[in-house]
Order: C-alpha cells, then structure tokens, then sequence
C-alpha cells in the first residue's frame, strides 16, 4: 500500500528530528564531562571537591603568581607557534605535491606522511627519545619542535589536500594565460580561495602542539618543561588544584579557537556567494 505525500514528509521530519536529537545526545555523552572541571576551578575550599561549597578564584591566582606555571606556559606559547609555522609550511608542500604530483608511491608516501597519526603516540615518543638523545635535544625547546612538528604536520596535510582537491586549477590556468607567472598566480588566485582550509590546518597544527602531554614527558627534560607536562607532574606528584584554572582556560582557548575556525569560514562562504 503506497503512502500519500503527507505522511511521507511526516516521516521524514520524524527522522530529521530523531537523527538531530541523537546526535545532540552524543554530544553531550562525550563533552559534558569535560565541563565539570569548570566549577570546581572556582572551590572556595582548599581541596577538591564538587560541587563547590564556595566560589573563589584563588587558584586562578595562584597559576599567575607561581613562575614555575606562567614559564610553563610561556614554554608551550614558544613551541607551539614555531610548531604552528613549520607544520603549515612543510605540511601545506606536500598537500600541494601529493595534489598536483603524479609520480611512482605516491599512495605509499601518503601513508607514510600521515603514520604520526595513526600510530600509538606512546610508541612514537620512545622513537623519538633514543633518536633525540644521541643528538642531546632532549630537554631543549629545539627538540620539542621537532618532534611535536612531526606530529603535527599530517593534520596540515589532511586538511589543505581536501582543501586542494575541491579547487577549479582552471583559474590558475586562467590567470596564467593573462600573464600573471607562478608566483603571483599562487598569491592573487591560488592562496585566497584555499586560505580557510590552511589557517584551520595552522589552528590545528597549533592545538596539537599546546595540548600534547606524551611526547612532552619523554623529551622535556628538567629544562624545557611544557604546560600539559606540567600538569601532568602536578596531578602524579601533588594534587595542586591550581590545574583546574588550568584545564578551564585551556577548554576555553580551544573552544574560542574553534569559533574562529567556524566564524572565519562561515565569513568566506557568505563573501564568495556574494560575489
């Protein structure tokens, strides 16, 4: 028996509204949990506990007044934006070669590119540590780098490949048969249409290095001790609550990094749709 067109499009909004409803419900699952660090950074109390009798923002305080915490965080803002720099620019290369590029393993080197991302990063840091420590660049900022770049750089080069794939070469065409030469093809035409894919592959680039912790433990040392190495000293050693302030401004770094992401994208559609 065939249904009438109204009780299909009836089913068709109960299905919307169910995925929708479930796919909210997995949000909550899976973020809700990291936002309960959020009151328990303001405790009025000494120790931890939730939910917080009082409101207080001595442990904000105490992460600005102790140098051992703000030289962590310094260290993390240095590593991270020479990491955020070098990433870009290898990973937005080989983006371009592996698009553009026809040559023999392309497929296998692509693999071979993105393997920091798929294999154990605990297996990774080890690697790195024997390598590193014949070259004394353990415990130095040089080292940390490296080896947070390599980590990095396969982020980059996932987001400007989808980002070259999606891209119309006949305006490069277009702008050389004009007479424009390579270089300013790539600035005039090229670089504006993918800039959104490659400022999020930096923002991610970027967040990859300031949030890494595994890595950090094996390479830092006692001299170059990152943030999240760090907290991760604090919550073995001693319980400081002070790392709640942390984790909150953390979160709150990540998710206004993320509406960036969201707003500067969403301002690039609406101006090549008005065009």
């Amino acid at each position: 028996m065939s249904i009438s067109a109204k009780e299909y499009g009836r089913e068709r909004d109960m299905g919307k509204i169910s995925l929708s409803l479930m796919s909210y419900m997995i949000l909550a699952f899976l973020v809700l949990p990291v936002f309960i660090i959020i009151p328990l950074s303001f405790e009025a109390q000494r120790y931890l506990e939730f939910p917080p009798r009082g409101f207080s923002l001595q442990w904000y305080r105490s992460f600005f007044s102790n140098y051992e915490w703000t030289t962590a965080t310094w260290t993390s803002f240095k590593v991270a934006f020479s990491v955020t720099l070098l990433a870009t620019f290898l990973g937005t290369l080989a983006a371009f070669c592996f698009v553009r590029s026809d040559f023999g393993g392309k497929e296998l080197m692509y693999g071979f590119m993105l393997s920091p991302m798929i294999l154990p990063v605990i297996i990774l840091a080890i690697a790195i540590y024997f390598f590193f420590a014949k070259l004394k660049l353990i415990g130095s900022i040089l080292g940390l780098t490296i080896a947070h770049t390599v980590l990095a750089t396969p982020y980059v080069i996932v987001i400007v490949t989808a980002t070259l794939q999606g891209f119309d070469v006949n305006l490069e065409k277009a702008a050389m048969n004009l007479g424009a030469n390579r270089i300013t093809t790539f600035y005039r035409v090229t670089f504006p249409l993918i800039r959104t894919g490659v400022l999020s592959a930096a923002l991610f680039a970027f967040l990859t290095s300031f949030d890494e912790v595994i890595i950090a433990i094996f390479i830092c040392g006692t001299t170059a001790n990152t943030l999240p190495k760090k907290m991760w000293d604090s919550m073995t050693m001693e319980t400081d609550p002070t790392i709640t302030a942390i984790a909150t401004m953390l979160i709150s770094l990540t998710v206004t990094v993320f509406l960036l992401i969201e707003l500067y994208r969403r301002r690039q559609k609406a101006m090549r749709a008005s065009r």
